[in-house]
């Protein structure tokens, strides 16, 4: 390597007499140009030099008294005012050109070095292993059941969170002096048109469904839904539901019943058995409970169940033909029957979580046990 670049950088610019851009200009082409030559020279000495390529690295780039160091600290802080912005700018471009050269340089002695030892790169290798996130617990479960319901013919639709007490009230016949609509239950915004609320379950979206669609309709519907209940181990003021619906010429309750079987089989297993008890919906008459065997001791009775054999799943029915008024549907020729799943206590007790402030913690220890 020439001595030039770091006898010519000790020295001010004043003392080198330069007083003009256009100087500076030519000043740092030429230590360009010497650090290339000096690249050459570090070539030629041979491949894989270790300390010869970290002395180059520190001939221009070292801290102390390296080229641009001494650039730095004899150029650029020494200017005159009206030289400054040019000194920094030459100085940015050659550090640029001398990091990219160097970093070329020592790839180009790594492929040499592979090639001499033999060494290939080997395509066959597995590459950087990066973390790639995984879905939540409560999405897995809303992609289960769209699945077991969507393979008998039922489809997706979704709608928005704020509603208004007509569709998530009055259409599904839930009458004005209903509990349900009172606002120690119901989410109300305040100031907003028509009095707007947050919907309290998804089932507005089956009256909007209706009012578009003729039959025959089969639709699930899941989203978040909130009701002002205290948070605990079992409740929150957001919840997920799916619901679903079914409308047609000819729609019994043996229909209903088998749905609900098949859908309990593919959600709990193949051996699983349902009863349904009498129940009370103001949107479904008959109305009913759907209870399943105990999916831990398969309805033997143990802790889970309470010993008694069986696990609440959800609320269903038969679609009150007073709602087809709404939507103008002829109650006469038409039937159908609705349901309503809590998606958060599905997955709890699938998965054997104990609250449900544990789904929503964003805990990883949790959350990475389901992958």
């Amino acid at each position: 390597m020439t001595t030039n670049p770091r006898e010519q950088t000790k020295q001010t610019l004043t003392q080198l007499g330069i007083q003009s851009p256009g100087a500076i200009a030519q000043e740092f082409a030429e230590l360009r140009g010497q650090f290339d030559q000096d690249k050459v020279n570090f070539i030629n000495i041979g491949v894989g030099d270790r300390n010869q390529s970290d002395a180059l690295r520190l001939y221009w780039l070292g801290r102390k008294a390296g080229i641009l160091s001494q650039i730095t600290n004899n150029w650029l802080k020494t200017a005159p005012p009206e030289l400054k912005p040019t000194v920094g700018q030459e100085l940015n471009k050659l550090k640029a050109h001398i990091e990219l050269a160097l970093e070329e340089t020592l790839n180009y002695f790594k492929e040499r070095v592979d090639l001499q030892l033999g060494v290939a790169e080997d395509l066959s290798l597995p590459g950087i292993e990066r973390a790639y996130g995984t879905r939540h617990l409560i999405r897995q479960t809303f992609e289960e059941l769209q699945r077991i319901f969507t393979a008998i013919g039922f489809s997706v639709v979704q709608g928005p969170e704020i509603e208004t007490p007509y569709y998530n009230f009055e259409a599904l016949n839930i009458p004005e002096h209903h509990p349900a609509r009172d606002n120690m239950d119901t989410f109300y915004i305040e100031g907003a048109r028509n009095s707007h609320l947050l919907r309290t379950h998804t089932s507005p979206m089956q009256i909007r469904t209706m009012e578009k669609e003729k039959p025959p309709v089969r639709i699930v519907v899941p989203g978040k839904v909130y009701r002002r209940d205290n948070p605990d181990a079992t409740h929150g003021y957001m919840f997920h539901q799916i619901e679903g619906l079914a409308v047609d010429t000819d729609i019994t309750f043996c229909d209903f019943k088998g749905t609900v079987e098949y859908f309990a089989r593919e959600f709990l297993g193949p051996k699983t058995k349902t009863r349904l008890r009498p129940s009370y919906f103001p949107f479904t008459e008959p109305s009913a409970e759907v209870d399943a065997t105990c999916h831990v001791c398969g309805g033997k009775g143990c802790r889970v169940c309470k010993f008694s054999g069986w696990i609440e799943l959800f609320g269903a029915g038969m679609v009150n033909p007073a709602v087809y008024g709404f939507v103008k549907y002829d109650p006469e020729r038409l039937s159908g029957f609705a349901f309503g799943m809590g998606v958060d206590r599905l997955a709890m007790m699938k998965y054997g979580v104990t609250e449900v402030p544990l789904l929503f913690q964003n805990d990883l220890r949790f959350l990475q046990q389901f992958p």
